[in-house]
């Protein structure tokens, strides 16, 4: 099915109903777990997709991609969807510490489930090119600028957030507590790294566009 053009649009239809629930939906809906639903669906709708491009022929999906540029683009995905929902649930951390705040719990767990399956499915995408080159002089280049990127954004993220500590009134900062200082600064290594991902893939995409 998802092979067709109306299958993908699909898959994209219902990724945008789970990107939803997961950042802009409620916690809860007719007492579900909307951040669970989001979570799960996100990561099957994942699958479904690697699978419909391993089920290509060879040549077919790669479309001139390189293996270093389809592993960017997944990882733009996912972590575009982690630091979102992040983002959308973040006053979650300032409420308590973690052994008392199940809500903050509810929100780790999902993140830790987004993250484990983007690492699995970067391994199943890459045994799609098992026996074939993976890396030349040109994909080392681009991942050196896009690491050098991501190294910026993770440092100007984490001056900002010392700048607004330490400038910011005693009492506009009763939110940041010790959990939620660590909570961001986790947040600042997810920045960096989708920052990474998108510059790889933006890279890739001016690379393949010089070459045309």
């Amino acid at each position: 099915m998802a092979s067709k053009p109306w299958g993908w649009w699909g898959l994209l239809g219902v990724g945008l109903l789970a990107f939803w629930a997961l950042l802009a939906g409620p916690s809860t809906l007719l007492g579900v777990d909307l951040g669970k639903v989001g979570t799960a669906t996100l990561v099957l709708l994942a699958w479904g997709a690697l699978y419909a491009i391993s089920r290509m022929p060879q040549g077919e999906a790669e479309r001139g991609l390189a293996p270093g540029e389809w592993r960017a683009w997944v990882g733009v995905a996912f972590m575009l969807a982690a630091t979102g929902y992040f983002l959308a649930r973040a006053d979650v951390f300032a409420a308590a510490a973690l052994q008392d705040n199940p809500h903050a719990s509810a929100v780790g767990r999902h993140l830790v489930l987004l993250l484990v399956a983007w690492s699995l499915l970067s391994g199943v995408l890459g045994a799609r090119w098992k026996g074939r080159v993976q890396e030349d002089e040109r994909d080392r280049e681009i991942e050196k600028q896009a690491a050098g990127w991501g190294r910026g954004a993770l440092i100007a993220c984490i001056v900002g957030l010392a700048l607004m500590l330490a400038f910011s009134p005693a009492e506009r900062l009763a939110w940041a507590t010790h959990f939620m200082i660590a909570n961001l600064l986790v947040f600042a290594l997810m920045w960096g790294w989708l920052c990474e991902y998108v510059a790889t893939a933006m890279l890739y995409w001016r690379d393949r566009r010089g070459a045309a």
